[in-house]
């Protein structure tokens, strides 16, 4: 399998930013890459003499060890840098940072605060990737999709529910399942409902790809019919939130809810979660949970987006 001309040196802002075909092209990329490292088989000439900064205004787990172990496998690597490594927009713009990482490095991922942050960096000369934002988080949408391909066998036909506040994982699940054909439904509060024109770019593309996507408010309606249902923290990116923890227990993930979505749902979250918040222990740790699988996914989809974006 080859790169992808099209990606080459491509910035990774959100989630349609890669077309339909794109995106199937980075997810094969990623299942085969899955099913070498399987077997064993080494890799690690692709990235061979390839740096990548990696940019961390907020920490984690998977998105930096994913990054890191990833780049290492194919034989490149990688840079952290933390906010007291660099002065993103403190005493350098944002965009001057951009431009001398790009004297030297290959590529760039940026974990962000503010989607404007990634925005910023972008175009300066290599590509860019966005780790997470308050807007979006994409590599873990295109995760999700190849771990709905992998379990479902593919999206048409298929509906995921996402359930609670709708934050940026929501909206990059709305945007990576209508590109590719699979329904999205949010089922969220009243007051946290989802970026009206991320919705509006998720509908086009549903008309597009033949899915649907839908915005509900009771849960149990809501995720009627739905093959997968996925959940996310109820408090992330700094959010203090304008909706109760109250108020938003009807919206917590239990045996009951996941069974009136079907006996043969399954669940997913990005992790990390609170269980007995946002969902319940025995759901996260049942056997129709693949939260692990997705994580799992992560390392494969940077590794494959990496590949095509430096045009190995």
């Amino acid at each position: 399998m080859t790169a992808t001309a099209s990606l080459r040196g491509r910035d990774f802002l959100i989630d349609d930013d890669l077309g339909a075909d794109e995106a199937r092209q980075v997810l094969d990329r990623a299942a085969a890459l899955k099913e070498q490292r399987r077997r064993g088989e080494l890799h690690d000439h692709l990235l061979r003499g390839k740096t990548v900064a990696l940019i961390f205004q907020k920490p984690s787990t998977r998105t930096r060890v994913a990054f890191e172990a990833g780049v290492a496998q194919l034989g490149g690597q990688a840079l952290y840098l933390s906010s007291s490594d660099l002065q993103l927009g403190r005493g350098e713009t944002v965009e001057d940072t951009g431009k001398v990482l790009a004297r030297y490095v290959d590529a760039i991922m940026a974990r962000v605060m503010r989607h404007g942050d990634v925005v910023a960096l972008a175009g300066a000369g290599a590509p860019v990737i966005n780790g997470l934002s308050d807007l979006v988080h994409p590599t873990q949408g295109l995760a999700d999709m190849l771990t709905v391909r992998e379990h479902l066998g593919g999206w048409q036909g298929r509906t995921l529910a996402f359930v609670g506040v709708a934050n940026n994982m929501a909206h990059s699940l709305l945007l990576s399942g209508a590109l590719l054909g699979l329904s999205v439904r949010v089922v969220c509060p009243p007051g946290r409902v989802p970026d009206p024109a991320i919705l509006a770019r998720a509908e086009a593309l549903a008309t597009a790809s033949g899915a649907t996507v839908a915005v509900a408010h009771d849960p149990r309606e809501g995720v009627a019919g739905a093959d997968v249902v996925y959940t996310d923290v109820w408090r992330s990116m700094g959010d203090a939130g304008g909706t109760s923890l109250a108020d938003l227990e009807p919206y917590r993930v239990t045996a009951a809810l996941l069974d009136a979505a079907g006996r043969g749902a399954l669940f997913m979250h990005c992790l990390p979660l609170l269980r007995g918040q946002e969902v319940a222990a025995e759901v996260a740790d049942g056997p129709r949970s693949i939260i692990f699988d997705q994580a799992e996914n992560r390392l494969h989809l940077h590794k494959a987006l990496l590949v095509e974006q430096l045009g190995v």
